[in-house]
């Protein structure tokens, strides 16, 4: 092989670093994400929520995140009532699913007060998410974020409701990601939240 040939063989590495519209370098995810979309204020029927649910797109790297969270709707520029949910590739966001069916998931309600701050709060929870920072990384199964007439929500939603120790890891991480210093709890799928008698676990 001549010399030429070899330099011809060899590309050169470029990261986004040096320039950010013209790059080969790419950074693999642990696992593939999926984003989705859903406006629950318009559903009448579990049927009609379902397909109401849009898969928007998928990402393998960390450069296909960047490229999808800047070129989306900012969580807080959602419509009252929708919803955002990043999930593992292959799991949908619904209780039904096999991967969420004995789970459940942490929460925290932010004052609509918070306005654009929120934003930052989802960008870190989803970034615990694709990075797999959690202690218990694989036993999460996604996030949701909830834009509702009162207030905001952020929700992690983990595989495994009967495992303490993994879901309590998740809890007390999601709380330093969020940055509070109120309770979290914990609601198996299916329980109601809104009274707050069927909370499992707190952290």
């Amino acid at each position: 092989m001549t010399e030429t040939e070899q330099n011809s063989s060899v590309q050169e590495t470029k990261t986004v670093l040096a320039d950010a519209s013209d790059f080969n370098a790419v950074h693999a995810l642990n696992s593939g994400w999926t984003l989705w979309f859903d406006n629950p204020s318009r559903r009448t029927t579990s049927v009609n929520w379902t397909a109401n649910l849009k898969k928007i797109v998928s990402m393998k790297t960390v450069e296909e995140f960047w490229g999808i969270y800047n070129n989306v709707a900012m969580a807080s520029d959602l419509p009252s009532g929708s919803n955002y949910h990043m999930f593992r590739e292959g799991v949908r966001p619904e209780w039904e699913d096999p991967a969420n069916a004995n789970g459940g998931r942490w929460g925290y309600q932010f004052q609509r007060s918070i306005g654009e701050k929120v934003n930052e709060h989802w960008l870190h929870t989803l970034l615990a998410c694709i990075g797999e920072t959690f202690e218990s990384s694989e036993d999460v199964c996604g996030a949701v974020f909830s834009n509702r007439k009162n207030c905001f929500r952020v929700a992690v939603w983990t595989r495994n409701a009967g495992d303490r120790e993994s879901c309590e890891n998740i809890g007390r991480h999601l709380k330093a990601v969020l940055g509070v210093n109120h309770t979290l709890e914990y609601f198996p799928h299916g329980g109601d939240s809104k009274s707050g008698s069927n909370a499992v676990y707190t952290v």
